[in-house]
């Protein structure tokens, strides 16, 4: 008997060490917060073949037909408000056919993303509505993000529709069209991170960010254009050949004087943050729309 009370007390004891594991579960997984101040003021404009003349006056006057008529801000509704987005799918590519080749990164949620075979996204949507008013076939060419304005300098690409952030530089490979959007980079933090609560604007910041110690290299993927040459102890994730990259590590085209920060690069920005809260990295900094899908889908499943 007493054999069988030591057995019995033990199996009560893992049964209340495996309920009070549960009770923890996902209460416990850490959160993000965003800081409500912009850090930058950009346009995005989708990024046209320079030698398609003729497509980017039809983009100008679509862009001017669909901001008349409240198709856009239909749209954006769908991503921004109560509205239920819709599935844009992509042909094959054949060159036997008229196409509108779009090549974008499908990654960047509302802008663009993937749910199964198809896509989504305020920008996936005006190339389909693009692709009908022109008569053409709609091919989605999803690549990585700093590879889309070079798919359309090479002529592999006739558009590129990916959230971009007009800039000289990227000028050299495209030619913008009309501004349709403006955006600004947000600067994501874990929920119980304090540091910058009492920040009322982009230069108090700033200030913090460049109290940062400079100890470390840059950390970047391959295929960006950022050299290893800043110095910093914080790690800051960001999304390759991004706005928020150029604003944190410095770019003197882009009017960025940079930070002394460890800059990590990822391939998306719910990749950044899910490490960040996973501990490898202090902070990330993306572009507000997305920083507010990837913090609320991230925290509604904590």
């Amino acid at each position: 008997m007493k054999k069988f009370a030591k057995l019995l007390c033990l199996a009560l004891a893992c049964v209340l060490a495996l309920s009070a594991l549960a009770a923890c579960g996902n209460g416990d997984k850490p959160t993000a917060k965003i800081i409500d101040i912009r850090l930058t003021d950009e346009d995005y404009a989708f990024g046209v073949d320079k030698d398609q003349p003729e497509l980017l006056a039809q983009v100008n006057d679509f862009i001017a037909e669909i901001m008349e008529n409240g198709t856009f801000e239909e749209i954006c509704n769908k991503y921004f408000g109560d509205g239920t987005p819709t599935a844009v799918q992509s042909a094959e590519l054949d060159p036997n056919k008229d196409q509108l080749l779009v090549a974008t990164n499908a990654a960047f949620e509302p802008f663009e993303y993937k749910d199964g075979d198809s896509y989504y996204g305020v920008d996936m949507e005006i190339a389909k509505l693009l692709a009908d008013k022109l008569g053409k076939e709609l091919v989605i060419q999803n690549m990585d993000f700093d590879a889309v304005c070079l798919s359309v300098g090479q002529h592999q690409s006739d558009i590129a529709m990916a959230g971009l952030t007009v800039n000289e530089k990227r000028e050299e490979y495209v030619t913008f069209a009309t501004p349709y959007y403006k955006a600004s980079q947000k600067l994501i933090v874990p929920s119980d991170d304090t540091r910058f609560d009492n920040c009322k604007t982009v230069e108090d910041v700033e200030a913090i960010l460049k109290e940062m110690d400079k100890s470390t290299k840059i950390g970047v993927k391959e295929g960006s254009d950022v050299t290893l040459d800043n110095l910093g102890e914080q790690l800051i994730g960001v999304q390759n050949g991004t706005t928020g990259q150029k604003y944190l590590v410095g770019d003197e085209e882009w009017g960025f004087a940079g930070f002394g920060v460890d800059c990590v690069g990822y391939k998306n920005g719910s990749l950044a943050v899910q490490d960040m809260l996973n501990g490898n990295l202090d902070y990330v900094v993306i572009d507000e729309e997305p920083a507010k899908f990837i913090t609320e889908a991230i925290n509604k499943n904590a």
